[in-house]
């Protein structure tokens, strides 16, 4: 209670005083010079609503100043904190000057607005500009009004080709996406056809095929509303002496892989040849040539063909093993009608060995400590670019639990091991399948052992996976484990912690057991790095466990061992394997995240979760780390972790903090904006809950009923901070609850029906974002 009064107490003072201060960053007329207009609002308003006005207000040459929360010019105030005259100052090179409103600017945005939309296809399109001064200020309202008329759409297509064999290729192979009747005269999907087409015949072996070749003229003045395009393929007359070679389509004659030496010192090297290949390396830097074979995806045509030499670049860059790649080609004899390539493929290695140990914080489920990592690896363990990773993880933990009715804090102490190796290519049973990927499908091996002691018990998890990895574009990756074996041992109870689970059936799911399973993750994420730009990131995995070894146990005539349950339910009778009760359960999740750049100081980032696991079978119950919880850093962050749950389920004064389920439903919102350097502020909404699926779970209120679920789901609100130290960042958030399905009363509001207590506030320190 008293930490809880010291929490409420710290609200009490953050709050008012971060208001006062947040109210105090209004735009001022510090820097706007007499007789001149600070740019307070710009908008743009549009009679037609399929067109995109984020696009729109690209073209507006002038903006107002930046807002945060919407309203607050914070980056505007922060500059007009500095002295005027005075030297530049961080004030200065972290505000923002005022917008001086400008008629210019306005012209010339409504000129680029009117070429954006003709480049659209609205031909008719009319924009007006409209100023607008305040009453009684020097501050001006700005507004685009956009009449957009029409969009013109393709009525005809014709194509003048005028060489016969590139006029016959196109007619018979090329189908066209977005030249078509009835598609919009789109000078954008214009020029993505353009290159669509230029892209089919440079892989069909035209080398010299280039975008001054083709261009797109468009006929709008015959019929209303409508155009007639006309594609022509001809060559400029700069180029008509090389006629021959342009439109000949070439092959690939050889291919040298030449491995560079760190360094521009001469250096002895080696060549190895193989048919239509010759490899070039240093000395002593070997690698087995079929591996370049297996990279060069360009050997499955003998034209050239620019898609497969971008494939080659992507294999051989998924390989880790070269600081840079670089493919390009010549010409192989300088005839006129020599239509042979040769290929040059430079690659310079990276460091073939390498140790490091980093120090890290951690964050599990919200609770906080260091960990020390020793880090080797190896990149071309058995000269083919295998990489062997390994780590050894030594970690403590400062947790909290609530025993007794006191509080406690304790150490969690971490030893560990874990070794994998990656092979760039598909060994075992994952061979078996030749299109795994277009790329690079990788093969893992992973061997590890883990020992974690812990107050209220001591585990060991020994744990071998055999799995496959592998892209089908850019932004979708497969991740395979065929094999995923746990082995999990726990000993040396602490009464008090066992005698805190009032739950019989949790309290059984705190035994030994082994874990013989293979899952399937997809992930779409298309993220960029290092840029801002809207993305989404989509997971769905799926996991099985227990079946092969059941239906093994089955056929092979294995006796069951019976025991009392110790849950009291029910005599139970299981197959075991290495002595130990092995799991049986079906388990799926998905996840999906949505980022939205405001500007370059406002984002909004939504986030949906929802999981489920049926056990059965051999083992009733999920294992204990198999199940879905919600609290914590990374969840609803108005509760502490795993104190949220199942359903309307209330856990006992003094219990042990384990509300765990078999289903989970989970959504937040979070908008985030950045104040001053590496300083970021956000506002969160955070929503779900979890259930159980068994019967068995005699927790009044966990179970999950399709009617009424919608009813127990929690809900969370608060801000908090966000520290970018570049290398990492450090997270403090204030969650404030806003409905708790466990109070009967009112429904689990809170807000509006009782005054808040230090319960309902929850304090929560991270690393990194929450999602």
């Amino acid at each position: 209670m008293e930490k809880e009064r010291r929490i409420f107490k710290l609200v009490r003072v953050i709050i008012p005083v971060l208001i006062a201060f947040l109210a105090g960053a209004c735009s001022t007329l510090k820097y706007v010079p007499e007789n001149e207009y600070i740019l307070n609002d710009v908008k743009i308003k549009v009679d037609q609503p399929d067109i995109e006005k984020d696009k729109l207000y690209l073209f507006v040459r002038q903006r107002e100043n930046t807002r945060i929360l919407g309203f607050l010019k914070f980056h505007l105030w922060l500059y007009n904190l500095s002295k005027p005259g005075g030297k530049e100052n961080w004030l200065k090179r972290t505000g923002e000057p005022p917008q001086v409103y400008n008629p210019f600017l306005a012209d010339q945005s409504a000129e680029q607005l009117l070429t954006y939309l003709h480049n659209k296809g609205f031909y008719d399109a009319k924009v007006e500009v409209n100023s607008r001064l305040r009453d009684h200020s020097r501050k001006i309202d700005l507004k685009f009004l956009i009449q957009a008329g029409p969009q013109f759409k393709i009525d005809q297509v014709n194509y003048q080709i005028e060489d016969t064999v590139i006029r016959n290729l196109f007619r018979q192979e090329y189908v066209p996406e977005r030249l078509k009747t009835g598609s919009p005269l789109d000078m954008v999907l214009l020029d993505n056809e353009r290159d669509s087409i230029i892209h089919f015949f440079k892989n069909k072996g035209y080398y010299h095929f280039s975008k001054p070749m083709l261009y797109i003229e468009a006929d709008t003045t015959e019929k209303r509303g409508e155009g007639d395009l006309t594609v022509f393929i001809r060559l400029p007359e700069a180029s008509r002496k090389d006629s021959g070679r342009i439109y000949q389509p070439y092959s690939i004659g050889h291919y040298y892989f030449n491995i560079l030496k760190s360094g521009t010192a001469p250096y002895e090297s080696d060549t190895f040849l193989l048919p239509k290949q010759t490899l070039i390396y240093p000395e002593n830097l070997y690698y087995k040539p079929n591996l370049f074979s297996r990279m060069n995806k360009m050997l499955k045509s003998e034209l050239y063909t620019v898609a497969h030499a971008e494939n080659t670049f992507e294999a051989l860059n998924r390989l880790k093993q070269f600081r840079f790649i670089n493919i390009y080609f010549q010409e192989k004899s300088a005839f006129p009608d020599s239509s042979v390539l040769n290929c040059f493929i430079d690659l310079s290695p990276l460091n073939k060995q390498a140790v490091s140990f980093d120090l890290e914080g951690t964050n599990t489920s919200g609770n906080l400590g260091i960990a020390g990592n020793l880090n080797y690896s190896h990149r071309n363990l058995f000269h083919g670019a295998e990489i062997l990773n390994m780590r050894i993880k030594g970690a403590m933990e400062r947790q909290q639990a609530i025993m007794g009715g006191q509080s406690l804090d304790f150490n969690t102490r971490e030893l560990g091991v874990e070794a994998t190796v990656t092979l760039p290519r598909l060994f075992g049973p994952g061979s078996l399948f030749p299109s795994f990927g277009n790329i690079l499908p990788k093969t893992l091996f992973t061997l590890g052992y883990n020992f974690q002691r812990r107050p209220d018990y001591t585990r060991t998890i020994s744990s071998l996976k055999l799995g496959y990895e592998w892209k089908t574009s850019s932004f979708v990756q497969h991740r395979w484990n065929l094999l995923d074996f746990n082995l999990v041992n726990l000993s040396s109870f602490d009464p008090g912690f066992i005698n805190s689970i009032f739950d019989l059936y949790i309290k059984g799911s705190f035994t030994d057991h082994l874990i013989l399973a293979n899952n399937y993750t997809y992930i779409y994420n298309n993220q960029p790095i290092r840029t801002r730009e809207n993305y989404s990131f989509v997971r769905f995995s799926v996991e099985s466990s227990g079946n092969l070894l059941s239906l093994l146990s089955v056929l092979t005539g294995a006796e069951k061992k019976v025991v009392q349950d110790t849950t009291g339910l029910k005599p139970q009778s299981y197959y075991e394997l290495f002595k130990t009760r092995y799991a049986q359960y079906l388990k799926g999740d998905i996840e999906w995240r949505k980022g939205y750049w405001l500007n370059k100081y406002n984002s909004l980032v939504g986030r949906l979760f929802a999981g489920i696991g049926f056990p059965y079978g051999n083992f009733d119950v999920l294992p204990f780390e198999k199940k879905y919880f919600t609290g914590g850093a990374n969840g609803i962050r108005a509760w502490q972790v795993r104190s949220l749950g199942p359903g309307t389920y209330r856990a006992p004064e003094g219990s042990y903090p384990n509300q765990s389920g078999d289903i989970k439903l989970e959504g937040n919102l979070e908008y985030r904006y950045k104040l001053i350097k590496f300083l970021e502020g956000a506002f969160f909404l955070d929503a779900g809950n979890v259930w159980a699926v068994n019967e068995k779970d005699n927790r009044k209120g966990a179970q999950f009923k399709p009617g009424t679920f919608f009813k127990q789901l929690a809900i969370g609100t608060g801000t908090g901070f966000r520290f970018d130290f570049d290398y990492f960042i450090f997270r403090l958030d204030m969650g404030i609850k806003v409905r708790d399905p466990a109070q009967e009363e009112h429904h689990g509001w809170i807000w509006g029906t009782r005054k808040l207590t230090g319960n309902d506030f929850n304090l929560s320190f991270a690393i990194g974002y929450p999602f």
